[in-house]
């Protein structure tokens, strides 16, 4: 096994010798702070993880064209298994800082950028994020692997079934897709969208359910959220692929960790983690059902 420290210290992106501190936060990746000189910089350490689709080199495709649009900082350094950024000083978010009006309509500014400008930065192939094709694929894995839930996978992937028909025809965007309230970071002028791990062409409408499944959104907010970004207030049929498409963002979150309980050699305690966002999805289906199960 490789020392990552020395890794990061022998990159020849460096002007001099190199202080490298571990950096909090990360479930996919390690995390350094590195100063070198007087700049300090922000090294993301991992290799592709085919097992939830994230391949290096659309992270860094869209990283860039992140930065190209003012969503994220600039890459300086990208070599197989590490990306170097520019540090950015500012506070990472919580849900609590998410559901504040003024900083939700902040965020609905970025992700409109985000789905309108970044495909004319992105170079090369293009990921496809859809919420219900990765369900599918991590169903598979979850069968083959003998998953302590295996038995419940029939009925959660019928259920799936029937919220991909339930969104219907899309508008295809290239989303974020992982919109949890630390992959924003806040440098007292404004709003900064970091870590394009899963960035893709999707719905707009997976990255709104997403940013309202990930940080505890109201049903009030949540119509307010398609009023603003759609610029009109959503009929019954917008609410109900809308609604959809949150309990799918849940029960992707679940699977994601589901896998990762066995997949994944990173410290984090995965089980509690797919327990909590199960129920989460339970709790919200039956609520889709009692809503829109008529329709």
């Amino acid at each position: 096994m490789r020392d990552v420290n020395e890794f990061i210290r022998g990159l020849p992106c460096w002007k001099g010798s190199v202080e490298i501190a571990t950096h909090p936060g990360g479930i996919t990746n390690q995390n350094f702070l590195v100063q070198d000189q007087n700049e300090k910089f922000f090294a993301r350490v991992g290799e592709d993880i085919p097992v939830h689709g994230v391949m290096r080199c659309n992270e860094l495709a869209a990283s860039r064209a992140a930065w190209a649009v003012g969503l994220a900082p600039k890459v300086v350094y990208s070599a197989p298994g590490v990306l170097v950024m520019n540090f950015l000083r500012g506070r990472t978010l919580v849900s609590k800082d998410v559901q504040r009006e003024e900083t939700l309509r902040k965020i609905l500014s970025l992700i409109g950028r985000c789905h309108r400008y970044m495909p004319a930065h992105i170079r090369g192939s293009a990921n496809l994020f859809w919420v219900f094709q990765v369900l599918r694929n991590y169903a598979v894995t979850l069968r083959d692997n003998n998953n302590r839930l295996t038995a419940q996978l029939p009925r959660l992937m019928e259920i799936a079934d029937r919220l991909e028909e339930a969104v219907g025809t899309i508008q295809l965007v290239f989303g974020h897709n992982d919109l949890l309230a630390a992959n924003f970071i806040d440098d007292g002028d404004r709003l900064w969208l970091i870590d394009w791990d899963y960035a893709g062409f999707n719905s707009p409408l997976f990255d709104l359910a997403n940013l309202a499944s990930n940080n505890g959104l109201s049903v009030e907010q949540e119509d307010w959220v398609l009023e603003i970004y759609f610029d009109r207030r959503p009929d019954d049929g917008a609410r109900r692929a809308y609604y959809a498409m949150k309990c799918a963002s849940l029960l992707r979150e679940g699977f994601w960790s589901l896998v990762s309980e066995t997949h994944s050699a990173i410290d984090f305690d995965y089980v509690s983690y797919t327990e909590k966002n199960l129920k989460r999805f339970e709790e919200a289906w039956q609520r889709f059902q009692y809503d829109f199960g008529k329709q």
